[in-house]
């Protein structure tokens, strides 16, 4: 295995200038997509490389379930400075299982509750709470169908207009399934910190994407942007960061900003001469290393684990 195995732990570094760029000159269909895969595979590798690090580290440990064959210095010689980062790995891939598994806990638990919350209301695509709290966000449905959740004190708050506006974007996060996006970069961010620039890009760039549709379905960008604005200076987000809101904590001016501008060009991938493009370039060049430095660990630990394994 040699470094190779340190690489995908390090190789998210190749991800952030793309972080950045992205937000501006992608269309934010594009750049979602392109940040949430770039940051779920960095993740997995990652978290395999930690994976084959901990075995090298647990086959140390005096008292080991594992076969004393594993513990033979032909094993620990495939990972360099072994008696460190092995145990190292050990405790790290148990906090990232911890971080990731309460991410998706709390994931689902809010989606229940919310779900049972509006079990005795009429199943209406948009379920308006008498809250005096304003807020609002999308609810995918598991089993039942998707809703709109908003407050009457956010209504009250916007004309006529905004609010087709609102629902338009909210609509366009359950469309896209926004949800799973945002879910994917917060348990990226989780496994790998290297990769938390991503995850605040990608909620941008759903937020961005969600926009774009509002403006347009309801056809005036200058109504979303005022809608956008109204919502940000009195709302509240959504209740957990992997579920969109209409008013989701980040820069709203910049958001407010590209929808008085002109609607973003739908080129599916920039060019390789703009720096957005080398930028794009450099983090897939980053996720194909990052890939393969994992599986060729993977698979020559397992040959030299098979070699030591007594019959």
């Amino acid at each position: 295995m040699g470094v190779f195995v340190f690489l995908p732990l390090v190789l998210p570094l190749t991800a952030w200038p793309v972080a950045r760029l992205a937000e501006h000159h992608l269309h934010p269909r594009v750049a979602t997509r392109l940040l949430t895969g770039v940051a779920g595979v960095m993740a997995v590798c990652s978290t395999v490389c930690l994976g084959l690090l901990m075995v090298v580290g647990t086959a140390q440990l005096p008292g080991n379930p594992l076969p004393d064959g594993w513990s033979d210095p032909e094993v620990r010689a495939a990972v360099p400075y072994d008696e460190v980062a092995g145990k190292a790995a050990i405790p790290a891939l148990l906090a990232v299982a911890v971080v990731c598994g309460r991410t998706l806990w709390r994931h689902a638990r809010v989606r229940r509750r919310a779900h049972r919350a509006l079990a005795a209301l009429p199943a209406t695509e948009v379920a308006v709470l008498p809250d005096d709290a304003p807020y609002a966000y999308a609810l995918p449905g598991r089993g039942t169908r998707d809703r709109i959740v908003v407050t009457t004190a956010l209504l009250h708050g916007l004309q006529p207009a905004e609010r087709r506006a609102l629902f338009a974007h909210e609509r366009a996060h359950l469309a896209a399934r926004h949800h799973r996006f945002l879910l994917v970069a917060q348990l990226a961010a989780r496994a790998n910190p290297f990769l938390r620039p991503l995850r605040t890009a990608v909620s941008y760039t759903t937020e961005r994407w969600a926009d774009e549709e509002a403006a347009r379905a309801v056809g005036d960008r200058r109504t979303v942007a005022r809608a956008i604005g109204k919502a940000a200076l009195v709302a509240q987000g959504a209740p957990v960061p992997t579920l969109a809101g209409f008013a989701a904590p980040g820069p709203v001016p910049r958001r407010v900003a590209a929808l008085l501008g002109p609607a973003p060009a739908t080129r599916t991938w920039p060019s390789v001469f703009t720096g957005v493009g080398v930028a794009a370039w450099t983090a897939a060049a980053g996720t194909a290393v990052s890939a393969m430095s994992s599986a060729n660990s993977a698979v020559t630990l397992v040959f030299i684990l098979h070699a030591a394994t007594p019959l």
